[in-house]
């Protein structure tokens, strides 16, 4: 018998149907019916007759006609929404699908797998993992670390030792010894009391490099997981079956514990779950209808799945890899700008940066001459001022090479120290199997990436406050020699004042964000964890820091093509006239 699971007003209702002649609109109403009927006060509805709705598919949210026979127009399991009419605008309004769902209605099952040992996952690799590129399979060499890991588990519990959070609870109550038969139903219970998360959740590609990273972290083989489960978990990550976790509720230290049992708690078949084909979904009926079981946890298996910094160094992960890419392009946005300001290329001589040679600097150095006018790729708009009288340029454009060099020597530091997270066993107690023993530490503590983080916006911020000032120089007549705010008709059209306007705000909302959030700590669990890194919002602002660098550094190349309008037809530089054609392919010059 075909059955559906239906999404009514944030419900999730299971619909068999007996019959697959039936039309769309039977589902709908059917659905509505046992909504109704499961609600004190029927939803609101006198009967199912005085309901309007529309039927639509979970995955790419593609409307249904409502007299088309269900046999025609779905698959058995599959996940479809009713939207009741008007429920669209009302703040109780669930929709089944995470915000952005045009990102996911293209999803393809991947083909290529990446290797995971616990040793060797780069950035790269995990962002990928993240965008849905690769799926997961474990080396030999892992699985056997794995089954050895397992062993000491296993012989512990066969032998009653007491070990902190296998047969023990966890924080202030590790003193308190379980039972042998209530050790399965402690790491459910911990799994459960801790998924204890706020906030909007994590969207699908960064559950995916937060699993994938979890994944990789339980492949080193010092948490004791079972080869069994830790397969399950792949599993589901192959399917993109990923939980419901909110991204506030870490302090960073015994691991991100909140977004790590969610994590786990959709794994064990609980809470929501969101996949291509569901939408947001139970996480049973998500897990079914990929033919997949929930996770049932042997001792110790909880604590393996939340212990650890993965929430910090996945969101970590993203922020190294989308600085390291604004930061390319900041030098060609600068470039650009000192272009259209008539500026000199002196300052980036290469005897210069020799005698400071900071790694960054000379690299930003190196690629502005190769952007800028030379004998390989002359400038009409250099050679129109090679003989002016200024001698220099403002910092600004001067400066670039140390600014922006410090700024790429800064995600070079945060990247080493990430990637070295990613590769790490951040549990507690790690189990050694070499030695046949379970040992407590602190591995779980978030310093590390939180420090890099905190710095690495501070860094890259610095790419923002000097675009900006630069968006200044080529709005104001007085510093450019070009019309007032970038345009022809000033007055009749304001051009980019309100453009530099927003350029300013955000600048602003940056030198709050940089306040380092490291530097806090709240002791929790009775002051068990008396210090704590506060990494997860480390990450968090990081990565709004860097979106506004990236939002800050558009309006200055947009700004800059616009400027580039009045100086033809001198032409610039063969690479910054394409950089100029690929921004006019999609924005026109305005008048």
């Amino acid at each position: 018998m075909p059955r559906y699971t239906v999404h009514v007003r944030g419900e999730w209702l299971a619909v068999p149907c007996q019959d697959a002649q039936l039309t769309v609109g039977w589902l709908g109403r059917e659905a509505v019916r046992r909504y109704i009927k499961n609600k004190p006060d029927n939803g609101g509805f006198a009967s199912v007759d005085d309901v309007h709705f529309l039927v639509r598919r979970c995955k790419g949210l593609g409307l249904l006609d409502n007299g088309d026979r269900l046999e025609v127009a779905l698959e058995d399991n599959e996940f479809v929404e009713v939207v009741i009419e008007g429920d669209a605008m009302s703040p109780d309004f669930i929709p089944s699908q995470p915000e952005g769902v045009y990102l996911y209605s293209k999803y393809r099952e991947p083909e290529k797998y990446i290797d995971l040992d616990g040793d060797s996952l780069t950035t790269e690799d995990l962002v990928n993992l993240g965008k849905g590129h690769y799926k997961i399979k474990l080396t030999p060499t892992a699985e056997k670390r794995v089954q050895k890991s397992r062993e000491v588990i296993d012989s512990i519990i066969e032998e009653k030792t007491v070990v902190y959070g296998i047969t023990t609870g966890f924080g202030k109550f590790a003193r308190t010894v379980i039972p042998i038969n209530k050790l399965q139903e402690l790491q459910v219970n911990l799994v459960r009391s801790h998924s204890s998360g706020v906030g909007k959740p994590l969207i699908p590609e960064r559950c995916r490099m937060l699993l994938a990273l979890r994944i990789n972290v339980l492949a080193k083989g010092y948490s004791g997981i079972s080869l069994e489960t830790l397969k399950q978990v792949i599993e589901m990550f192959n399917a993109s079956c990923l939980p419901y976790v909110p991204e506030k509720g870490t302090v960073g230290a015994s691991g991100d514990l909140a977004p790590l049992s969610h994590l786990a708690l959709g794994l064990i078949g609980e809470g929501k779950m969101w996949s291509p084909k569901s939408g947001w979904a139970d996480a049973k009926y998500v897990l079914e209808a990929h033919g997949l079981k929930p996770v049932i946890l042997k001792p110790k298996e909880g604590l393996a799945l939340i212990n650890g910094t993965q929430m910090i160094t996945s969101l970590g992960c993203e922020a190294v890899e989308r600085a390291s890419a604004i930061a390319r392009q900041a030098d060609i946005v600068a470039a650009l700008t000192l272009e259209v300001l008539k500026g000199t290329t002196k300052a980036f001589d290469t005897d210069i940066h020799a005698l400071r040679p900071h790694r960054g600097q000379i690299e930003v150095a190196f690629r502005f001459r190769s952007l800028l006018d030379s004998d390989h790729h002359p400038s009409e708009i250099a050679e129109s001022h090679r003989f002016c009288d200024r001698v220099q340029d403002a910092y600004t454009l001067r400066c670039c090479p140390q600014v922006h060099g410090v700024v790429n020597d800064t995600i070079a530091f945060v990247k080493n120290i990430i990637t070295i997270e990613l590769n790490s066993a951040t549990d507690n107690p790690m189990v050694f199997a070499s030695r046949g023993e379970t040992i407590s530490g602190g591995n779980f503590h978030g310093e590390y990436p939180a420090k890099a983080l905190d710095y690495l916006a501070i860094g890259i911020h610095e790419l923002a406050a000097i675009s900006e000032r630069r968006i200044e120089r080529l709005c104001n007549p007085s510093l450019s020699e070009l019309p007032a705010f970038l345009v022809a008709e000033g007055g009749l059209n304001s051009g980019f004042m309100i453009a530099h306007c927003t350029a300013a705000a955000l600048v602003s909302e940056n030198k709050a964000l940089c306040h380092p959030s490291s530097v806090d700590s709240l002791s929790t669990s009775a002051a068990t964890e008396d210090h704590v890194s506060m990494g997860g919002w480390a990450a968090r602002k990081a990565l709004r820091v860097i979106e506004h660098v990236e939002q800050v550094l558009a309006i200055e190349l947009l700004a800059a093509c616009q400027g580039i309008e009045f100086l033809r037809p001198l032409k610039t530089t063969t690479p910054l006239e394409k950089v100029y054609d690929l921004v006019r392919s999609v924005v026109r010059f305005g008048k």
